[in-house]
């Protein structure tokens, strides 16, 4: 990859944005658990799309809140495109969110514990990253998480420049589905460590910026997108994997031209751009 001209300083680092905070913490789910359930099936079905290349074979793992009790989760090996009510588990928050304190766990011990947080017996046991699930539907505004595997955007994440490429905006849907910057996670062991990880991400981020991230970059793993709606998580990966490809070709003109911070910070907080969001989102 080329090199890339030095990133144009951001006004506003660490501004407070609390609008979106404010939000995301009103939404009324409004959503019975079958209705849940359907829409999880929906979104897993479009982002398991083969010809989309965000995930192949059994990659990726989708997840959606049925209460502060329950939340549904892909069971592991199941494949997204063509996943069925079964080949989603229901599990108890509370028993995935004990395994986030105390001591590490081996993978017997992991394996058991999610067993054990089964609702109900079935055919399939719960994704070993369960855990990063289960914290990440404790955050206000986030009721659907989608993790996929997009070859675009592995394409930047698998570089030795990952977190300096994706640090800065390049055009303004970007901004407008995606939010005012990702969160950036070096490489962690899939299960319990990596979600100590992704909290401790989240939990710098919302110190830093006072709102929630909508998408959450891995290092030589892949894309988490937050959504308060299924729709939400949808348009955020489509984009991000739009975000790479362009990032991707601007490298053939001599690197990416970021945006000047004032007008990222004015895209993020126009009026007629939050709604043109939430229409995007399925709000």
């Amino acid at each position: 990859m080329a090199s890339m001209p030095s990133p144009v300083p951001r006004a506003g680092e660490g501004r407070i944005y609390r609008a979106e905070a404010r939000s995301n913490m009103a939404y009324d789910q409004r959503l019975g658990r079958e209705e849940v359930l359907q829409q999880l099936i929906e979104m897993s079905h479009w982002l398991g799309v083969e010809s989309r290349g965000l995930v192949i074979l059994g990659e990726g793992n989708t997840s959606a809140r049925v209460s502060d009790e329950t939340f549904f989760v892909k069971a592991s090996g199941t494949c997204l495109g063509t996943i069925a009510p079964e080949g989603l588990v229901e599990v108890n928050a509370p028993k995935v969110l004990q395994m986030l304190e105390g001591p590490e766990l081996t993978d017997d011990q992991i394996k058991a514990n999610l067993k054990d947080a089964m609702v109900s017996e079935g055919k399939y046991l719960p994704s070993i990253e369960t855990v990063f699930h289960a914290y990440l539907l404790t955050i206000p505004g986030v009721n659907f998480v989608g993790h996929t595997h997009p070859v675009s955007v592995l394409g930047i994440l698998c570089s030795h420049q990952w977190r300096e490429v994706t640090k800065e905006r390049i055009f303004p849907d970007e901004i407008v589905c995606c939010g005012i910057a990702p969160a950036h996670l070096e490489y962690h062991d899939p299960g319990v460590s990596l979600a100590r990880a992704v909290r401790q991400a989240v939990e710098d981020y919302i110190k830093q910026y006072q709102t929630r991230p909508k998408a959450i970059l891995m290092q030589n793993h892949g894309l988490i997108a937050l959504g308060t709606t299924a729709r939400e998580v949808e348009s955020i990966t489509q984009m991000w994997d739009k975000t790479a490809k362009v990032l991707t070709a601007t490298h053939a003109f001599g690197g990416p031209y970021y945006m000047a911070g004032k007008y990222v910070d004015r895209i993020y907080t126009r009026p007629d751009e939050e709604q043109r969001k939430k229409l995007i989102e399925g709000h």
